[in-house]
């Protein structure tokens, strides 16, 4: 059994990692760093909790390190994790800036740690349905495929994440999730264009963006936007065979927040009224069941790379996509 040290006991340390950890019998959630020590003594009390992440490094114990921190602390919190010898999990995004994310990556190697990044969107129940269909070519040739993310949220929230600082905004939030699983799907862009906005009267970080990942002729497109009562398809794919057309947002999230364990039965299930729409090309449609999504086969397979096997996620694939993000921001900027 790994031993596990998690940085960080906000919304992702306390509602997705650790639950996660805890359902994984090979990791054992050993140490946490952070100043909300009763919610870990109620949660988790097996682990400890520490003051600093230094204190965590210094453990010869822990195996492994779990970084779910503000978004400006992840790669300096890796590299140090690294030289002190341990694996490491980031959430996402991996690192501010692509060159950040190669010099961790290149650290991970020198060392011959583990380092992958918690794209954990991998494991949806949409996404796995979707990579299922274009696996078995059932809609074709893809020609447009949107993948949208909206929310309505005219209330600035309190937070990091909607402060101006490094790492805030959208884009920042739920851009790494959306182009890596556009990058899943389809790979490497050959070329990429962007509109990005701040929408909402009060807001001071980007809250909408739409970015356009060129492949030749087909386009992809990533977005997500705050003001947007009735949202769009999640996923909406055309090919030459058919379209494939699904609403509503991945139940795990919501599960976890609430509290509930990934161990429960159901769990990553969604109701057959939440499943997507095939349409043939005489416009009849088909209901897809959805695929099971379970977040806990990350942390599966990190267990399983610590022991040699492949990491869940590759470095490469992330830092592919902030370079993306990057370009994307480029573009925008430049009209």
């Amino acid at each position: 059994m790994h031993h596990v040290g998690l940085i960080g006991f906000g919304l992702a340390g306390r509602a997705f990692h650790a639950p996660l950890l805890a359902a994984v019998p090979a990791l054992r959630l050993a140490a946490v760093v952070t100043s909300r020590a009763q919610e870990v003594a109620e949660q988790h009390p097996e682990a400890r909790v520490l003051a600093t992440p230094e204190q965590l490094f210094a453990d010869p114990a822990i195996d492994l390190v779990v970084i779910a921190t503000p978004n400006d602390s992840h790669a300096p919190l890796a590299r140090a994790a690294l030289e002190a010898g341990k694996h490491v999990v980031v959430d996402k995004p991996f690192a501010l800036t692509a060159d950040d994310a190669r010099a961790v990556a290149a650290l991970a190697e020198a060392r011959g740690r583990l380092c992958t990044v918690f794209h954990n969107r991998r494991w949806d129940a949409d996404f796995l349905t979707i990579r299922s269909l274009l696996r078995d070519g059932t809609l074709g040739e893809i020609a447009l495929a949107e993948l949208r993310w909206d929310r309505f949220r005219p209330a600035i929230k309190q937070g990091w994440r909607e402060t101006p600082q490094p790492g805030a905004g959208l884009l920042a939030d739920l851009g790494p999730h959306l182009i890596d699983q556009a990058l899943c799907l389809f790979g490497r862009p050959d070329a990429v264009s962007a509109d990005i906005a701040s929408q909402r009267v009060a807001a001071s970080v980007d809250d909408y963006f739409e970015v356009t990942l060129h492949y030749g002729t087909r386009r992809v497109i990533v977005a997500a936007a705050s003001l947007v009562a009735a949202p769009r398809p999640r996923f909406a794919l055309h090919g030459t065979r058919g379209s494939f057309v699904k609403y509503g947002i991945d139940p795990q999230e919501a599960v976890l927040r609430a509290g509930g364990s990934p161990a429960a039965a159901g769990y990553g299930e969604e109701d057959q009224g939440a499943w997507g729409l095939l349409s043939d090309p005489d416009g009849a449609t088909t209901p897809v069941p959805s695929a099971r999504g379970d977040w806990r086969q990350f942390y599966e397979q990190v267990a399983i790379a610590m022991d040699g096997g492949a990491a869940p996620v590759d470095c490469g694939d992330a830092i592919t996509g902030l370079a993306l993000i990057e370009h994307a921001r480029r573009s925008a900027a430049e009209g």
